[in-house]
């Protein structure tokens, strides 16, 4: 599954859209004191309330945002699970029975309780649906509608909530005209913040995938591998973090710890440029021989391909791993990187790190930052000194 093909799916999840219909919508309600089912209800999305179709469209969207080996996770069913999910997965996406499927999504929900402890009441919303796809790009020009040929894919979405307690108000009553304490009992349903969830199948090329099922977690870098693991039944994967530390610690072991700034900026600028330059449908890898070519043209000394080979091998232990250039470029904020201190956080664009050092300036360390124009600070340019 690759980003465009999350993105494509995504953008559909809205009302009247005749390229995703939602066909069912089972909600459960889990008490977080006892860990039980406290309610469960199943009804055509047809005929739930517009207002609540989207609200939980919004909902949906949100748990299928964000960057893939960050936030989302692309997962391999493991082969030999006890009571695998793909088999309850795939009984769902295919039976054609309401109840069957209710049944089914049940089974799935003891398996999330099992070892688990929710901190809040939650709600584990699932959907089944059909989305669709031109099997053609669109052609402005073309006389044939593009909505001829398509490719129809049945889809089952989960997304967990947890609620919150509304706050107490005082209120102004129009009526009896008198401020009211209010109390509300009724838990907030939060659906703009969904915890985790997935999507089954997966896809690759338009078609379905049942042997593989996207992950999505709440936060950034952090999924939940007990729920991947044990309710999933779904194979550990490398997050984008994990990556990155591996790609830091094979250069270390081939160039040592330190490196410039203009060296570093050079290996970033060679990934970039390997990402930019792809037109495969599949992300960029870098093997042993893609990393010796990097390190050498940025100009680190004394790189052979024997040397890269022998850190592969050292630091995962198989010489012939491949690295997803998307993971192994530093952490972006606002497209930068980010130089921390004690002092300050200084964030600078990959292509420019190269006019930064680290100096000694009268027995201490500085950083120095090369600029073409005065520095303002809160209005006030800042004098100019000869070190």
């Amino acid at each position: 599954m690759i980003k465009k093909e999350i993105a494509h799916i995504r953008k559909h999840f809205k009302l009247d859209n005749e390229m995703l219909k939602i066909h069912d919508i089972f909600n459960v309600y889990i008490m977080k004191e006892s860990n039980e089912i406290y309610h469960y209800e199943r009804q055509p999305f047809a005929l739930v309330d517009r207002e609540k179709q989207e609200l939980y469209m919004l909902n949906f969207k949100k748990l299928l945002t964000g960057e893939l080996d960050q936030k989302m996770y692309e997962l391999k069913f493991q082969e030999e699970a006890e009571q695998p999910t793909q088999v309850l997965l795939h009984q769902g996406l295919v039976t054609g029975n309401a109840e069957e499927w209710q049944d089914l999504m049940l089974l799935l929900v003891e398996k999330m309780l099992v070892d688990t402890t929710y901190e809040q009441d939650t709600v584990i919303t699932f959907v089944r649906g059909q989305y669709s796809r031109p099997t053609k790009s669109r052609n402005e020009d073309a006389m044939e509608s593009e909505k001829n040929e398509m490719f129809a894919n049945l889809f089952i979405l989960c997304s967990v909530n947890s609620t919150e307690q509304q706050k107490k108000t005082l209120m102004f009553d129009y009526v009896e005209r008198e401020f009211k304490y209010n109390v509300f009992v009724d838990p907030i349903i939060k659906l703009n913040t969904p915890e985790q969830g997935f999507f089954y199948p997966s896809v690759t090329d338009n078609y379905s995938d049942v042997n593989r099922i996207l992950y999505c977690s709440g936060r950034a870098h952090e999924p939940n591998w007990h729920f991947i693991d044990q309710v999933l039944n779904a194979e550990k994967t490398v997050t984008a973090l994990e990556e990155r530390a591996i790609f830091e610690d094979i250069v270390k072991e081939v160039a040592g710890d330190q490196l410039d700034a203009a060296t570093i900026a050079h290996v970033y600028e060679e990934i970039h440029r390997v990402i930019e330059s792809n037109e495969d449908e599949e992300p960029p890898k870098l093997d042993y021989k893609d990393v010796e070519r990097m390190l050498s043209v940025s100009g680190v000394e004394g790189v052979t391909m024997e040397k890269v080979e022998r850190a592969f091998q050292n630091v995962v232990d198989d010489k012939n791993y491949e690295l997803k250039a998307s993971s192994v470029m530093p952490k972006f904020t606002s497209k930068s990187i980010k130089i921390d201190t004690k002092i300050a956080t200084i964030s600078v664009s990959p292509q420019d790190l190269k006019y930064v050092r680290q100096v000694n300036y009268q027995g201490k360390r500085c950083i120095l930052i090369e600029v073409d124009e005065d520095v303002v600070i809160e209005g006030f340019t800042l004098s100019t000194e000869t070190l």
